[in-house]
């Protein structure tokens, strides 16, 4: 368990060090871009060649059937024209994603599985997307899909719940000190507040939140319609880090501090935290606790499991972002280098912990 006051494990890299390593991962993420991008370029140069052999010893065969004579021109304009084509769907005027001719182009660059089309148009990210997928509140061209996988194009008319969508231009990236008694949700049935009412005056384009806080969970909350990006930030593998300072009910021994550090069994399973130590030396009952999954209430069944009653729950810190300039209820937009920083966040980190896995294996 780490002994360190809960202020030192937030900062625990000096800036020069925190800057170095920042500009190592943006070194390798160009490296091994460029190096995805050469790969590419190869491939497409090899698949011309071959085309262009291919050509010719079609050619060849043909001039040599014909007794070296060239093919008549009527020959060559009867071969048969396999690219795809669209049919247009008369009763709502777009391309019709059942014809075969579509089923031809799905590799094509303009399209996209259709959780994400959704997610990237700001409406919510991408497994909140394929609920309402499966939930059969979207139409494609006026058919229902189920299936999440399937691919639609800008062409094509999605709408979810009645509404038709399309893809998010201008994204939008807001960090939020969330107060209590707000629901973290695009909207409430029960008219309730919402966090989407504290954002209101920030921007016309549709936002949603990336992850959840309880009602009477506070702190740091990122909110975008960057819909590849939430995905990115809330799934497991890429361990985003988040950081809660707890006040309990009673002080917390040190026995009991070792037992939360060493991992608990919950009802859906073990968790253990990343780091757990006191926040305030000289208040037991406060304690700072890293971790990085997104199970539900996680921290408040921690403390629930050893017979404390959580009194506070605040989130000091999610990724790289802090509350600080930021009072309770306000929220600011990121800057360009923290949107950079963040679309970066752990890439490096989760490739060098599959090699290693890979390594052992």
């Amino acid at each position: 368990m780490s002994k360190k006051p809960f202020d030192k494990f937030i900062n625990k890299e000096s800036g020069a060090k925190k800057k170095e390593r920042i500009r190592q991962e943006k070194r390798k993420v160009r490296a091994e871009k460029n190096a995805y991008f050469e790969e590419q370029k190869r491939l497409a140069h090899e698949k011309r060649k071959a085309a262009g052999s291919n050509k010719q010893s079609a050619v060849s065969y043909q001039r040599s059937a014909a007794g070296g004579q060239q093919p008549a021109i009527s020959n060559q304009r009867s071969v048969k024209d396999d690219r795809p084509k669209t049919v247009i769907n008369k009763k709502t005027g777009t391309p019709n994603l059942s014809t075969a001719a579509n089923q031809k182009s799905q590799t094509s660059n303009n399209e996209m599985p259709l959780n994400k089309f959704i997610a990237w148009s700001g409406i919510c990210g991408r497994r909140e997307a394929a609920d309402l997928i499966k939930a059969g509140k979207v139409l494609v061209n006026g058919q229902v899909i189920t299936e999440p996988p399937y691919r639609v194009s800008q062409q094509d008319n999605i709408r979810v719940s009645g509404k038709k969508i399309s893809l998010q231009k201008n994204l939008v990236y807001i960090l939020l000190n969330k107060p209590k008694d707000y629901i973290t949700t695009t909207d409430d049935p029960e008219g309730r507040k919402t966090v989407m009412d504290l954002v209101r005056s920030a921007t016309t384009e549709r936002v949603f939140p990336v992850g959840r806080l309880d009602r009477n969970t506070t702190g740091v909350l990122l909110l975008t319609n960057d819909g590849e990006l939430a995905q990115r930030l809330t799934h497991p593998r890429y361990e985003v880090k988040k950081i809660y300072e707890v006040r309990v009910d009673q002080p917390v021994t040190k026995q009991q501090l070792d037992t939360i550090a060493g991992g608990i069994t919950l009802e859906d399973g073990f968790i253990q935290p990343d780091a757990v130590a006191y926040a305030d030396s000289k208040d037991k009952s406060v304690i700072g606790i890293e971790i990085h999954s997104g199970r539900n209430r996680i921290v408040r069944r921690i403390f629930e499991q050893l017979g404390f009653k959580v009194k506070n729950l605040d989130r000091v810190m999610y990724g790289i972002f802090t509350k600080k300039n930021v009072d309770r209820g306000k929220w600011r937009f990121l800057t360009e280098k923290e949107i950079r920083l963040l679309k970066h966040l752990n890439t490096s980190f989760r490739k060098q912990k599959i090699s290693a896995i890979s390594a052992k294996k």
